[in-house]
């Protein structure tokens, strides 16, 4: 059993950026609130995993679709640094930002809100009774550590406490692909010349297109579901990383240009999510949703928005269990739209707020009317509808 110091009204597992945001909208509504980490850096991707660029809260047509945490955690990004951003604009494009910056900025936010905070915590499997989840066990330095909780919000990623506790889920592959942050002599003259501090970094990805549709079929993908393909995934980036360097040293490159730091986390997109209540499907962008908690435009076709159901969230043959970020119900190309910085964001919010009015009315998430979180959305100036006619 859990220890009484281990029991919470909401149960956070995963402290990427959707983790972060239902955490700190869960702590805020008043709810004993713990955030669960297998590392020691809050993000995920966004940080440990060098995905430094924020992708827009505004669609192609300048209207700001996205707001709430999303954008809350935006600013965050440029709270320390590197500077050179307007804040005028932020949010308008894509906005680079320091991963270690961001970092620092996450902690401060979550003890704030009175977020209690495990790191170097691995969730291990889930507490169970019947179909119901009562928490988790994690590992920690002191051992195997039991924690319970009126609502528990998966934001692993990969749906790992849903499809342990028995959830349907769907897995897809990934291609090979290694962000980094590199640096040069060239560079910080550049950052100097300029006073931008962003010139400093230079964002260098190698690995198959994601949007080169017809090469998917002919390159070799990953699972990212066990420990083999974990470990092949990373040595393969790192191999066509030193290939890379060699071929820019031969070519006799300006400045030397080296790496200045490497992920952390394996820079996996899609790997398992869970079917939902609602499953988001291809060609439903620009759709009103009557139980949207959500919109965002897409990152790759801005013209282009998707309104989140909260049915999403929802897992199947599970209750008292929440999802959120890129582990949602969304499929093939929706997922690919939904798994980035802003989206999961949003989802993050949604879950958080849903879990704390769960606890507040003492129901299972699923069986929480929808409008309860539209009208505390509303009242804030969220948005969760798209502007404009509907398809």
């Amino acid at each position: 059993m859990a220890s009484p110091d281990h029991r919470y009204d909401v149960l956070v597992c995963g402290g990427g950026i959707a983790g972060v945001a239902a955490a700190l909208e869960a702590a805020r509504a008043g709810r004993r609130t713990a955030l669960l980490e297998k590392t020691i850096l809050f993000g995920g991707l966004a940080t440990a995993g060098l995905i430094w660029a924020y992708p827009p809260l505004y669609d192609a047509d300048g209207n700001k679709v996205t707001a709430g945490l999303a954008e809350e955690l935006l600013q965050l990004a440029c709270r320390y640094g590197p500077g050179g951003a307007d804040p005028s604009c932020l949010g308008k494009d894509w906005t680079i930002f320091s991963p270690a910056a961001f970092i620092l900025a996450l902690d401060e936010a979550l003890l704030e809100a009175g977020v209690e905070i495990w790191l170097d915590t691995l969730v291990c499997q889930p507490v169970m009774e019947g179909d119901h989840i009562r928490g988790v066990e994690a590992e920690t330095k002191a051992g195997r550590t039991t924690f319970t909780a009126r609502v528990v919000i998966d934001a692993t990623g990969d749906a790992d406490i849903a499809y342990r506790s028995g959830a349907t889920c769907v897995e897809a592959g990934n291609l090979m692909a290694m962000w980094t942050l590199q640096t040069s002599l060239a560079r910080a003259r550049q950052a100097m010349e300029s006073q931008d501090g962003a010139r400093v970094m230079e964002m260098l990805i190698l690995g198959d297109s994601l949007l080169d549709r017809e090469a998917w079929a002919k390159a070799k993908t990953w699972t990212g579901l066990d420990a083999r393909s974990v470990t092949s995934f990373v040595l393969e980036g790192r191999r066509l990383l030193r290939e890379q360097i060699a071929k820019a040293r031969s070519s006799g490159s300006p400045g030397d240009p080296y790496p200045l730091v490497l992920p952390a986390q394996a820079q996996f997109r899609t790997t398992r999510r869970i079917v939902g209540r609602t499953t988001i499907a291809p060609g439903e962008h620009d759709r009103t949703r009557p139980e949207s908690i959500g919109v965002v435009a897409d990152w790759r076709v801005p013209e282009h928005t998707w309104e989140i159901p909260y049915g999403a969230l929802i897992p199947d043959r599970v209750s008292g269990l929440l999802v959120a970020g890129r582990c949602l119900a969304a499929e093939e190309d929706p997922w690919e739209a939904t798994r980035v910085i802003t989206p999961v964001a949003v989802t993050g919010q949604a879950a958080g707020l849903a879990a704390a009015l769960a606890v507040a009315q003492g129901v299972s998430p699923g069986d929480l009317p929808v409008d309860a979180i539209q009208s505390q959305l509303e009242a804030r100036g969220i948005p969760h509808h798209r502007s404009g006619p509907s398809r």
